[in-house]
């Protein structure tokens, strides 16, 4: 590793020059109170703080900076903290998803555009963190991830209640009267009660999670939860490790590499990650120039097996992963299956990060011959209704659909489903399989949450709770049932799901990994060639620049323009 030195220093070329630029540079800082000995020839560390009032997950982020900027200092570095969009996955309509890619371009060009040498990033809620790292990833300057935490537990006249999951729970009851208003108000008053992301392996916890297997976060960052003053130490020594990696030059493309996805796959496995990881994995390898076919998955899924026990595929919650050991003891105990040689953020390999670490809760954390389940947490299906692949979620999905044939009932998009699904006539019993078009990338636009569908109301007061579903939309990692998501192509661009009728009947094999529609080929190529794309509802703006650019859910759903190995665009030129 070539250390650098501090002539080397991007920085230096906005501070040290002796010219009239520099000299305004160098003036503009001290306005605001700094002594040119603080920033002049020492590393600028940018904070990519992704804060906003109505971003609940990163409510605690203006003191975690405060964390991050000690370190910086104590390091001897020069912190600057720099805003960027905010995507609060709970009040950002139609999704944080379609914003992701802003995120990623706002990183990389803040990154570009200032005179930083090294960045600490940070992202926690669904999609700040590959948003944020899709933007290092393109900038490569020395950069760590911060990982926002969990938030506690929740709680309900002592029940302990998990975001999201026992929320689809307990709204299927109130949906059919078993649950009051006032036993409602008091779930709602107890499950979120501070400041954090979700506490089930949703998707939150399943990127954190990510990133720290990449390596782009200090050992067991991602496990802490947002609240425990171990968040606060790490942050501070984020800061700190930043400086450092910017005089050994260790940048994201030092650190990730295809073992690195390989590990980060096999971590996703194991945890039974949210279905979502699958597309943002697939984005920021493809950032690096590596691509990952959707049998990858598949592939490391079925040697690598569900071992961590918690919702919405198991019984536990994040804080007990904490307290269980975290992250470093899961990967302890999948170590076999995990390439261990691959470097991290620390600079050094992953082997070394998690060595010694140990599991104190073995119900929370089990072993590889006796997992929860014996095969990863998500498996991607191909077939007919899904030529590029679709997504389930097995270990949250009743056995019994597992293999299932049955007739289609189709809504057309979601206002169609939100007015007919609890109409008591619907024409639909369990062995339906209900289908949902245009929610996907382009559909939604942005590819929505929409994808675990209310089970119908007539079949809730049957007893029915779980159903084959399928969509090309997504949903959330709190969500589970029998739900098939991410089916590419989308309805919208004239993939097959788009001519599926009702009463079709499709094959779903998820042992076997197919999807299928079972309907003539010949009469499919006739419904193909008579189909007509539905009408552009946003032809200015961001959805449209979106829409034109965005590819399909196998490909990562990133703009086509974005991929590939970085380093293709300039620095900026300083006259």
């Amino acid at each position: 590793m070539n250390r650098k030195g501090v002539d080397d220093l991007r920085s230096n070329r906005w501070f040290k020059q002796d010219d009239l630029r520099s000299f305004g540079h160098r003036s503009r800082v001290k306005q605001m109170g700094y002594w040119g000995e603080e920033f002049v020839g020492k590393p600028v560390i940018a904070i990519i703080n992704t804060w906003n009032d109505l971003n609940t997950c990163h409510s605690h982020f203006p003191e975690r900076v405060k964390d991050i900027k000690r370190g910086i200092t104590a390091a001897g570095g020069f912190a600057v903290e720099l805003p960027a969009m905010s995507l609060g996955e709970q009040l950002m309509k139609p999704s944080a998803m379609m914003y992701r890619n802003m995120l990623a371009m706002e990183v990389e060009e803040l990154l570009r555009s200032y005179p930083v040498d090294g960045a600490v990033v940070m992202g926690g809620c669904d999609k700040t963190t590959p948003g944020v790292l899709m933007g290092a990833i393109s900038m490569n300057l020395p950069t760590i991830y911060v990982p926002a935490g969990a938030m506690l537990r929740g709680n309900y006249r002592g029940q302990v209640l998990g975001s999201g999951t026992d929320v689809w729970k307990y709204w299927d009851e109130r949906r059919i009267g078993n649950v009051s208003q006032s036993d409602w108000n008091e779930i709602e008053n107890g499950i979120a009660r501070s400041p954090g992301t979700c506490m089930t392996m949703g998707t939150a916890a399943t990127l954190m999670s990510i990133g720290e297997s990449l390596g782009m976060s200090l050992p067991g960052a991602s496990s802490i939860p947002a609240v425990d003053a171990n968040h606060n130490r790490m942050c501070y020594a984020s800061g700190k490790r930043a400086v450092e990696m910017v005089w050994e030059d260790l940048k994201p493309t030092d650190v990730m590499s295809e073992a690195s996805f390989d590990n980060a796959i096999a971590v996703d496995m194991a945890i039974g990650g949210s279905t979502n990881a699958i597309i943002h994995i697939v984005a920021m390898a493809r950032r690096l120039g590596i691509t990952l076919p959707m049998e990858r998955f598949n592939e490391i899924s079925r040697r690598v097996p569900l071992v961590l026990n918690l919702k919405p595929s198991g019984e536990y919650l994040m804080e007990d992963f904490f307290y269980a050991g975290g992250l470093p003891a899961l990967m302890t105990n999948i170590g076999s299956e995990l390439k261990l040689s691959a470097m991290t953020v620390t600079g050094r390999t992953l082997g070394d990060n998690i060595e010694g670490a140990k599991v104190w809760r073995p119900e929370v954390i089990l072993p590889l011959d006796t997992p929860v389940n014996a095969s990863g947490g998500t498996a991607v299906l191909t077939g007919s209704l899904a030529p590029k692949g679709a997504i389930i979620k097995p270990t949250a999905a009743d056995p019994r659909l597992h293999v299932h044939q049955g007739p289609a009932y189709v809504f057309e998009n979601i206002a169609d489903l939100k007015a007919r699904i609890d109409d008591e006539d619907l024409p639909v019993t369990a062995d339906s399989i209900i289908v949902l078009k245009n929610g996907g990338p382009v559909g939604g636009p942005g590819m929505p949450e929409w994808g675990m569908m209310p089970i119908p109301a007539k079949l809730l007061k049957q007893g029915v709770r779980d159903m084959l579903r399928i969509s090309d939309s997504r949903m959330s990692g709190t969500s589970y049932g029998s739900c098939i998501l991410h089916v590419a192509p989308e309805a919208a661009v004239g993939g097959p799901l788009a001519i599926v009728q009702t009463g079709d009947i499709i094959a779903v094999d998820v042992p076997n990994r197919r999807l299928d529609l079972m309907v003539d080929e010949e009469e499919i190529q006739r419904r193909l060639a008579d189909w007509q794309p539905p009408r552009d509802r946003h032809p200015h703006g961001y959805a449209s620049l979106y829409k034109a650019h965005v590819t399909q859910a196998d490909e990562g759903c990133d703009f086509d323009f974005a991929n590939g190995a970085p380093g293709s665009t300039p620095e900026p030129d300083i006259y």
